[in-house]
């Protein structure tokens, strides 16, 4: 039994580090491939001497990526400091005229390290014209991978609940506070949030809902604004000031889908929240 089961936990460690990806088709023999050469200038006097004719072992060469071999990512480009980063970010969304162009720009976005470790950039799903935005925290490993918000396990049940209070996905908004996966499904960062939230705030200017669904406690208090648990604001309304359209738009937390299916006895709890909405919007 413990053969058997030393495999299995060897896999949940290596995705549990985020290593979930397959970068080539077969494994490399590390052992064959040549050494970086240092950098520093060889020392005088100190090279063994070598006899001309015995044979010198020859280098292995180090295969191409298309070859089979590990492809290497490009390494990100330098990152300025954290203020200038929420100031490029706010430039940045602000001048974003339409959804379509706001997704553009943050593609185009490189001062997030989470753009280089993530498949795909989720943007959002749904009808932004319904009135009525999901918002929940970031990408999980389905998400990444067809670049849409909510697909995964957690996505079925938000559908679910959705049907429960007569809507689907054809009448909703959904998207994230985060646009790019962390990687194994990490928490974000408090600097990986603050990065992101002027587009969040373009993005919600943009859609212009009337009502606001926020998913989590990472999306309520990042919207919101508020130090407290999820446990604490659930099932409140709370006004959300719009910079950009000169008036409030009711927001409502709930536990994130995710949440519940880790902790089922708190869906009694979320349905009462989901029933407050209903009672006001539909």
């Amino acid at each position: 039994m413990p053969d058997s089961i030393a495999p299995l936990d060897a896999l949940r460690w290596h995705l549990d580090a985020g290593a979930d990806e397959v970068i080539a088709e077969t494994p490399t023999d590390w052992t064959q491939v040549t050494p970086v050469p240092s950098l520093r200038a060889p020392v005088r006097g100190l090279r063994a001497p070598t006899n001309p004719e015995t044979p010198q072992p020859r280098a292995a060469k180090v295969p191409e990526p298309w070859q089979g071999g590990p492809a290497i990512a490009a390494p990100p480009p330098p990152l300025l400091g954290p203020a200038a980063i929420e100031g490029h970010a706010r430039s940045a969304a602000a001048q974003a005229p339409s959804l379509e162009a706001l997704a553009q720009t943050i593609a185009g976005f490189n001062d997030c390290p989470l753009k280089f470790t993530a498949m795909n950039l989720v943007f959002g799903d749904g009808n932004p014209d319904s009135g009525i935005m999901l918002i929940g925290e970031a990408p999980g490993e389905d998400e990444d991978r067809q670049g849409k918000p909510f697909v995964g396990a957690s996505g079925k049940l938000l559908d679910l609940i959705l049907t429960r209070v007569g809507l689907d996905r054809d009448r909703v908004y959904i998207t994230n506070i985060l646009p790019w996966r962390p990687p194994g499904n990490r928490s974000p960062t408090p600097a990986e949030v603050a990065t992101c939230l002027p587009f969040v705030a373009r993005h919600i200017e943009l859609v212009n809902p009337k009502v606001l669904i926020l998913l989590g406690g990472t999306a309520a208090k990042t919207i919101l604004g508020r130090n407290e648990g999820i446990t604490r604001i659930r099932g409140k309304w709370f006004d959300y000031t719009a910079t950009g359209l000169g008036h409030t738009i009711p927001a409502l937390p709930t536990y994130h889908p995710a949440y519940l299916l880790r902790s089922p006895l708190q869906k009694r709890d979320a349905w009462c929240d989901w029933l407050k909405f209903k009672a006001k919007f539909i």
